[in-house]
């Protein structure tokens, strides 16, 4: 367990709003600072950082915390890991009997470990390729076929997993690694037959996939040939979850302040790399994710989509292009003719024309609207009717009314139609599109008053006026130390059963066990005991209850006679519903063995 003390010291060296700005372009509203939420796709601010309680929320999808739950969330790491995280960016050394324990991690490997042990099997694979007499078919791959350089396989750190089963095991198991620790960082299998470690790549050139701080968290392997599967990536483990990295953004993020180029393969990247275009990079064999659109959208305001010319290709940067529109990004779509993929075009035609490609790069509309146009025979009626139809229900996805105007002009002129009568068609859309998401919005806000669906807390909805009172009462707790006292002390009478929801009842023993400490209460190692999730549930109870003026004593009390009034009979209710079942079935059993009984 790390100290407490350490912790206190980690975050209080951690100023939210230093963390949080480097990640999210914050602007300063008031005493508080705004901007758009790093964990949902949205336009317009609603994620607030308050400096003088060292907090965030984000209204629009109720993230929060402190500095370490949004550490937690922004770095995919557990509570350790973001202690972690926060120390070595403070320069605060942990205590060694403090690394790689606290809650559940007994048994769990570390984040820590996980990129120890790829940064081990990475300079095994690269001794492996450039090693003749195990490698060379490989560096043949790669040298000549691929045409890359020695300077940009060695700035990649690019390595060959031998076709043997046992080769990188043996290594890693002389440095001290179980196998246990091996398939779960996805560098071995276990045979179900002999039950037996083997390794996990086998015959393929080797993609060391490095984050944002120089870690190695994952691989990607290819074979030399068409067999298949073509690539083989690394699952998710303790160090990688493949839906929030990018290849090569270690590199990419340095070079992408005018544009990133997002790539379908890791050669596609390389390639690009290697002829000076060092702001591409790839998703990791998955289309793009909401979480990847989120990352480039810290990076970059514009994307140019540069995949595959097939059908697959195509339908790719279609999510892509809806994925990254969703956080704000300017989405080109790059057109290849002559070639299937960046890295085949640049060795036909050089890194020149390349350039020049990019100028010219469609927006997202045009490849859209083209794709449209091309499925039907725009000379006939028929054919002019389907496209305007479909085209009319693309422009009205667009938010923006300038972008709307320009897009129906385009499309009045490719099929010769009145503007008035695109112009009518989209607003109906429009106005269904509206409709429809006003409707949903309001479905989800009586869901969320009623408790419907609610993962954190499920109990809610079993008695909302208990809940409510809840919320009251433990935001009360976390904000003011004098009603954690008044407790502690017997003034004000309220104990863990007073409590109805689970959450509730977990919620108010951690906040008094932490009260109960030496050194009293401190709101950071509540994470200790609670997940990203749960801790923007407490961050929203607390901050309902700062946003509100009259939080004194009488309230407190108040709400805590409340809280076990509405306990208190909503126990009644379920006796007398006990009570009642046990009067049903005796009765039952009356009736039932006075038939049974002969007639005197």
């Amino acid at each position: 367990m790390i100290p407490r003390e350490v912790i206190e010291d980690i975050v209080a060296r951690s100023e939210i709003e230093q963390v949080i700005g480097s990640y999210v372009t914050l602007k300063r509203a008031g005493s508080n600072l705004n901007g758009l939420c790093p964990f949902h796709s949205e336009k317009s601010p609603s994620f607030t950082v308050f400096p003088n309680t060292q907090s965030f929320y984000c209204f629009g999808c109720s993230a929060g915390g402190d500095v370490i739950t949004f550490i937690e969330r922004a770095e995919h790491l557990d509570y350790i890991g973001a202690v972690e995280f926060l120390a070595a960016r403070a320069g605060i050394d942990i205590p060694q009997d403090g690394k790689g324990s606290g809650p559940g991690r007994k048994n769990e490997l570390t984040r820590r470990r996980v990129c120890e042990m790829n940064l081990a099997a990475a300079k095994f694979f690269r001794q492996c390729l450039f090693d003749p007499a195990i490698g060379g078919e490989a560096m043949r791959y790669l040298s000549e076929q691929r045409r890359l350089s020695g300077a940009t396989i060695k700035h990649f750190g690019l390595g060959y997993a031998p076709a043997t089963f046992g080769m990188l095991t043996d290594y890693m198991h002389k440095l001290g690694y179980t196998d246990e620790e091996l398939i779960t960082a996805f560098l071995c299998g276990k045979s179900q037959k002999t039950g037996r470690a083997y390794d996990y790549f086998r015959n393929r050139v080797m993609f060391p996939i490095i984050d944002t701080s120089g870690n190695i968290i994952a691989f990607g392997g290819r074979v030399m040939d068409d067999s298949k599967p073509k690539y083989l990536n690394s699952s998710d483990t303790p160090a990688f979850k493949k839906s929030r990295n990018l290849f090569a953004l270690n590199y990419a993020r340095n070079h992408c302040e005018e544009f990133m180029i997002l790539c379908e393969g890791y050669m596609d990247v390389i390639a690009l790399h290697a002829a000076g275009f060092e702001n591409a990079v790839a998703t990791l064999g998955t289309a793009i994710t909401a979480e990847q659109a989120r990352i480039f959208a810290k990076y970059t305001k514009k994307v140019i989509i540069s995949y595959d010319s097939d059908e697959a290709g195509q339908r790719a940067a279609n999510r892509a292009m809806q994925q990254l529109g969703e956080v704000g990004i300017d989405v080109r779509v790059l057109q290849m003719n002559g070639a299937k993929d960046p890295d085949e075009y640049i060795k036909l035609y050089g890194a020149d024309k390349f350039r020049r490609l990019l100028s010219v790069s469609r927006t997202g509309f045009a490849y859209k609207s083209e794709q449209i146009l091309a499925k039907y025979d725009i000379e006939t009626p028929e054919g002019r009717i389907a496209a305007s139809g479909e085209c009319c229900q693309l422009i009205s996805e667009y938010n923006s009314g300038v972008e709307r105007e320009v897009y129906i002009g385009q499309i009045s002129q490719r099929l010769n139609l009145s503007t008035d009568v695109l112009k009518g068609r989209v607003d109906q859309l429009l106005r269904k599109r509206i409709k429809e998401s006003r409707e949903a919005q309001s479905r989800r806000a009586q869901a969320d008053i009623r408790g419907v669906g609610d993962r954190i807390n499920p109990d809610t909805i079993k008695n909302v006026q208990a809940s409510s009172a809840e919320s009251v009462v433990l935001g009360l707790l976390m904000i003011f130390d004098e009603y954690r006292s008044s407790v502690l002390s017997g003034e004000v009478a309220l104990c863990e059963d007073d409590f109805f929801t689970a959450f509730g009842k977990r919620a108010f023993t951690a906040i008094m066990e932490l009260q109960k400490a030496p050194t009293g209460y401190a709101h950071a190692l509540l994470g200790q005991n609670f997940s990203p999730e749960e801790m923007g549930r407490l961050q929203q109870m607390e901050q309902q209850r700062r946003a509100l003026s009259r939080n004194g004593p009488e309230v407190f009390r108040q709400s805590a006679a409340a809280l076990k009034d509405a306990k208190a009979r909503s126990d009644g209710r379920a006796s007398e519903d006990v009570l009642s079942s046990i009067a049903d079935i005796l009765a039952r059993k009356a009736v039932k063995n006075s038939k049974n009984t002969p007639a005197q």
